[in-house]
């Protein structure tokens, strides 16, 4: 098998545990397109699989079957290529010695993808799906990705359409960018593309970065608010204290006194305005409510997600009494859920969670 390596070829190294999930069978969707790809004359492109499957993944297990399998055929041999015995040392060698690191994810089960950050310190150009660190680390013009959005919810279908994009990308862009060599048989494109890669992503991915993200993001925050809390012997600190626990003791017994909604008819045009608008008893607790529309769309997957949160603001306070109103008007067509969220407000609380109580309103009764 090995007098048919062509040390010259395009490698594409593909290198990880073999769970399910990382779906190592999408390159082998069309043999056909993939032997073309590989056997192209001008353009060889060889695959370098390594990695090993928990011993109870039975799974995880076939794909290495059925990839070894794959390479044992005459089309396929020197050019597609299982390496056996994974471990550290191979790892480190496959991290530094192929030309582009793959890694085709099921969205959006990627918890990281390390590896990847390793091949990029070594040089190596990364195609992947925008999913794990590739969806924060890609850049244009150095590497490739695939969308991170779904297409389709049924996996086979998008499996079948990830599957044809890297063909595509394969025989399209990366082949055609990296045998564009000059006479001394160099790619000034392909270079362009590393060094964009280690100068735009690379040093976002050191300790270096890590430490300031702790540092800004929290030690200099945490500093901070220790420094507020614990001024003038903790008085912030109680008089929070205090406040939380007057409105736990009167949440209950907070009540909407009136509720309007002027909805736009059904089928009227995106951006007509409508008005909402609710007077709360707050029972004493001055000002410390707040309200905001919440909608609700379905996603592809079929999953319900909050694609958008509207507040509405205090326009008049008499008594115990706060009147909250919005105008609104919608930014999108289709079918969504809307509903009022009320929560507790203070402009002392570091963030909303820190005190997280929380109660959907009714709406208006629209028949009458």
């Amino acid at each position: 098998m090995l007098e048919r390596f062509n040390p010259n070829a395009l490698v594409i190294g593909f290198c990880r545990r073999f769970a399910t999930y990382k779906r190592a069978h999408l390159l082998f969707t069309d043999l056909e397109r993939l032997s073309r790809i590989v056997n192209n004359p001008d353009r060889p492109v060889i695959f370098l699989f390594a990695g090993k499957a928990h011993p109870a993944d039975g799974a995880g297990q076939g794909l290495i079957k059925r990839i070894y399998e794959i390479s044992q055929d005459p089309q396929f041999q020197g050019k597609i290529i299982f390496v056996e015995d994974y471990d550290f040392l191979l790892a480190r060698r496959l991290v530094s010695g192929v030309d582009i690191w793959m890694n085709t994810p099921t969205r959006p089960l990627e918890a990281s993808g390390t590896s990847g950050e390793k091949a990029l310190m070594n040089g190596v150009v990364n195609l992947s799906v925008k999913d794990g660190w590739w969806l924060e680390g890609y850049r244009e013009g150095a590497g490739w990705a695939l969308t991170e959005e779904r297409t389709y919810q049924n996996q086979e279908y998008q499996d079948r359409l990830d599957a044809a994009t890297i063909y595509s990308l394969l025989e399209n862009e990366i082949a055609p960018l990296y045998y564009d060599q000059d006479k001394k048989g160099i790619s000034k494109g392909w270079i362009k593309v590393i060094k964009n890669s280690i100068a735009q992503i690379a040093p976002h991915y050191t300790m270096k970065r890590q430490l300031d993200d702790y540092y800004s993001k929290f030690y200099v925050k945490e500093a901070q608010r220790f420094a507020e809390l614990s001024k003038d012997n903790y008085r912030l600190a109680k008089d929070i204290a205090q406040w939380k626990q007057i409105v736990a003791e009167r949440w209950d017994s907070i009540t909407v006194v009136s509720a309007e909604w002027n909805f736009p008819q059904a089928g009227g045009e995106a951006g007509q305005k409508y008005h909402l608008k609710y007077v709360i008893d707050e029972q004493g607790l001055n000002d410390a409510i707040g309200l905001e529309k919440v909608n609700i769309c379905q996603g592809k997957d079929g999953e319900e997600r909050i694609f958008s949160v509207e507040p509405l603001t205090v326009t008049r306070h008499e008594g115990n009494l706060y009147t909250f109103e919005a105008t609104l008007a919608p930014q999108q067509f289709g079918q969504y859920k809307s509903a009022i969220r009320m929560f507790p407000k203070n402009s002392h609380l570091p963030h909303r969670q820190d005190f997280c109580y929380l109660k959907w309103l009714e709406l208006p009764d629209f028949n009458n």
